[in-house]
């Protein structure tokens, strides 16, 4: 499954549409990651609102990718972690340390703002 990512200002938004299988989590990775240096973003917004399962494997691979877009040079959120999603990832210990979180797009456009803020590598 193709997951869109839009362009919007300095940040790339991925919506996910629909559940992911492994091998679209890494493919999704992998473009993120290739298309914040193509358009030399400064931050990344990953909405997960669809998903109703996260397993290690997919919060793990969020995890890295955060990880890796910031090697990049960008900051990454992940919005719309279901309640029921989140309960579960508790209860499973499953963590995604280091990587931002918000309640929603919205929420998530304000958090890059406020992170990027002052960011003067544009001049």
């Amino acid at each position: 499954m193709l997951v869109p990512i839009l362009k919007q200002g300095d940040y790339l938004i991925a919506s996910v549409q629909s559940e992911l299988s492994d091998a679209d989590l890494l493919k999704l990775r992998d473009d993120l990651v290739s298309r914040v240096g193509e358009f030399r973003s400064r931050g990344v917004i990953v909405d997960v609102t669809i998903l109703d399962v996260m397993d290690s494997f997919a919060t793990r691979t969020l995890r890295s990718m955060a990880h890796m877009i910031m090697l990049r040079g960008a900051k990454t959120v992940i919005v719309g972690i279901q309640p029921e999603v989140a309960f579960s990832m508790v209860q499973l210990g499953l963590k995604l340390e280091n990587v931002a979180t918000a309640l929603d797009l919205e929420e998530g456009m304000a958090l890059l703002d406020r992170q990027t803020k002052g960011d003067t590598r544009r001049g």
